[in-house]
Parts: structure tokens; sequence; C-alpha cells
């Protein structure tokens, strides 16, 4: 056998004699390999598109079409041209021979043949072959592996740049008023209403910034993860803990509004990934809506199995290359604001393709917007309320 444990490898025998196809056919299947045979040059080429063989054993001298243009008609088909071919001849002539080497062929074997030969010949014929496939993998994975790593620098500096600039203005903000209270307690001059406002604000911009954080180790544990465990959600809970804890302030802030269903269907996900993605979708909503903002949740399940949940705002709406742009990783739309689409959006694109659901945007300019995700339905529960 010519690879122990691995599925013989096939040959094509193309020789218009019967004898030498009988002696060939019964010698190779005895050394382990699968064996076909064609009679001529157009029966070749059809089974060598179909069936593929690992080698082609090809005779030179046939009626109608001779091996040498079988050779070349085969090296211009895209579906058999990297196929290893072997001439059987018994011409001598050097002019033969270079001619069938510049039209493609590896080798050539001289009749009369000589069994030893021929398997030397296909034996280390396909073993180059092997190795050639093995290089082609290679030099294609690393060549993907460059495209990908390209595109991971590409994101990586974006990513510095938005988390940088989200970072910064509450930071800046936690700043300012500390020398603010500085002030006031070296000349005395505070309020108590004063310093209560200021602690206060100096605390929202902790806590902004703390979400930051949360959203990055969280995307770090996203990207690091290949496969999360899947649960069914209690989408009123979770909903209502990002609306109760995460979003007070700002919905105070905007003095937005936010309308929720009575009930939503129960879908398979996990907790923590989705209340990032409504914080990101309220939040983004209660930022770029109507003035004052207001939201509409729901859900809704257009394809079987599947749910999708939706956010619908009251903003201006967005063009259709501004939705283009939108999950882009760390694309910013609004690049006078601190804190943007640039880092959430990246951020629920990415978790919600790992959990198996998509991501996306509708609308229309002047008549506000609908993000939306899917996950899959679950099938032990229908609505949890």
């Amino acid at each position: 056998m010519n690879e122990t444990n691995l599925q013989p490898k096939t040959l094509l025998v193309v020789d218009d004699i019967p004898a030498n196809v009988s002696l060939l056919l019964e010698f190779l299947t005895h050394a382990g390999f699968k064996v076909l045979v064609a009679k001529e040059g157009k029966a070749a080429i059809k089974k060598a598109e179909y069936a593929h063989p690992d080698l082609i054993l090809l005779d030179v001298m046939m009626p109608g079409m001779n091996g040498f243009e079988v050779c070349k008609t085969l090296k211009s088909n895209e579906k058999t041209k990297d196929i290893p071919i072997i001439f059987m001849t018994a011409l001598s002539d050097t002019v033969d021979k270079v001619n069938g080497f510049s039209l493609g062929a590896v080798d050539y074997i001289t009749k009369p043949i000589q069994h030893e030969e021929v398997l030397a010949r296909v034996t280390t014929h396909l073993k180059l072959r092997k190795l050639q496939q093995q290089l082609q993998q290679e030099l294609q994975f690393r060549q993907e592996y460059s495209v990908k790593l390209e595109k991971q620098n590409m994101e990586l500096n974006a990513f510095a740049r938005t988390v940088a600039h989200d970072l910064k203005n509450p930071l800046s903000g936690i700043i300012g008023l500390n020398e603010r209270l500085k002030e006031m307690c070296s000349n005395d001059t505070g309020d108590k209403e004063s310093l209560t406002t200021y602690l206060q604000l100096i605390g929202e911009s902790g806590h902004k910034m703390l979400d930051i954080i949360n959203a990055l180790l969280l995307l770090a544990r996203a990207s690091e993860q290949d496969e999360v465990k899947k649960q069914p959600l209690d989408m009123s809970r979770i909903v209502a803990q990002v609306i109760e804890k995460r979003l007070v302030y700002m919905i105070r802030d905007f003095q937005g509004q936010i309308r929720l269903p009575e009930t939503w269907p129960t879908a398979l996900g996990y907790a923590p990934w989705i209340e990032e993605v409504w914080a990101n979708y309220l939040s983004n909503g209660l930022k770029y809506g109507g003035r004052p903002p207001y939201l509409e949740l729901g859900a809704d399940t257009p394809v079987e199995g599947t749910v999708r949940f939706w956010v619908r705002d009251n903003g201006p709406g967005l063009s259709k290359e501004a939705q283009s742009k939108l999950f882009t990783p760390f694309m910013r739309l609004h690049q006078n604001h601190a804190d943007g689409h640039g880092l959430g959006l990246s951020i629920v694109r990415q978790v919600v393709e790992k959990l198996g659901g998509e991501v996306g945007v509708e609308s229309a300019e002047g008549e506000g917007s609908v993000f939306y995700f899917t996950l899959a339905l679950s099938e032990s529960t229908g609505i949890i309320e």
C-alpha cells in the first residue's frame, strides 16, 4: 500500500492498447492504488474532469487525440490543470520529451514498461504533489493570516482612538470638578448645595468611565471565548436592570421616555452580554433621538425559530451611507460628540454574532431609526412577562 491507513490514491491510465492497460491495471491495483482506465483522449479528459485522479499515466501515441493534445487540454482546464501527468512512450527523441515537459508533464516512462520504475515514479510524484499542496495551503494560510493581522491592527488603532476619546470627556470633567472643589475648600466659599452638585457630577462621570471599562472587559472576554453557554433569558428583568441601574441619570438629563412591551418572547443568550446590547442601544437612542427622546422597545419573530428585539427612536433618522458604516469596528458617525456610536455598536455586533445572531438598523432620514438584534428562540418556554 502506498500510504498506510489513508484512502488509496486514484490513478488514471490512458492507453489505447488493451494489453498495456491490463498489465498496468493489475500491477497498480495490487500495489494499493485505485485505477481508472480510458482508451482514448476524449474519454480521458471527461474522466479526469469528474473523477479528478491524483495522477495520470498518459500514452503519447494514440489515434485521434494524441497524448500531447490531451495534456494540453487538461492543463488548460481549471479543474484538471493541477493533476500531475506522466507520459508513457516508446519515443526516445529529446525534442518529444521537451515538448511534453513544456506542456506541463512532470515525467516520462519509456516503453516497454518496467513495474518497479512505474511504481517508483508514481510514488515520487504523488509525494511531491502532496508536498506542493501542503505548501500551497501554508501559503494561503499565511496570506489569510497576514490580511487578518492587518485588519486587526487597523481595528486596534481605531479602537485605541475611540477608547481615548470616550474616556477623555468624563475624566476631564472629574479633573475640572476636583480643581473647583479644591478652590472652594481653600477659599471657604463653597455652600452645601454646590458641593453636593459637584460630588454628584463626579460620581456620574466615574460611572461613565466604569461603564466604558466594563464594556472593554466584556469585549475582551467575547473575543477570547470560542463558545458561550446560552440559556433562556428573562428579558424583562434584563431591560429593567439597564434602565433602573445604568441609565437612570441619562434618562433624567435627556428627559427621555421609554415604552416597554407587556410581554417578551423567550430567547436563548448570555444575560451579561445582552444587558450590554440593550445599554448601548438605549443610550444611543437617548443621545441621538428626538428632543425629548421617545423610545419604544419590542420584539417579533420574522423568521421561524428566531426572535428580533428592537428599539425605535424619534430621532432624525440615518442616511443609507451612515447606516452602512454603523457597525463597522469603532466607526463614529458624530465626530463632535465625546460618546458616539463607535465603541458601543462595535461591541454589540461582536457579542450578538458570538451568540449566533445578527444586528442591524432600519432607518430613513426624517423618520427615526429602528436598531435591532436577533437571537434564537427558546423552545422551553414561550413568553416571560
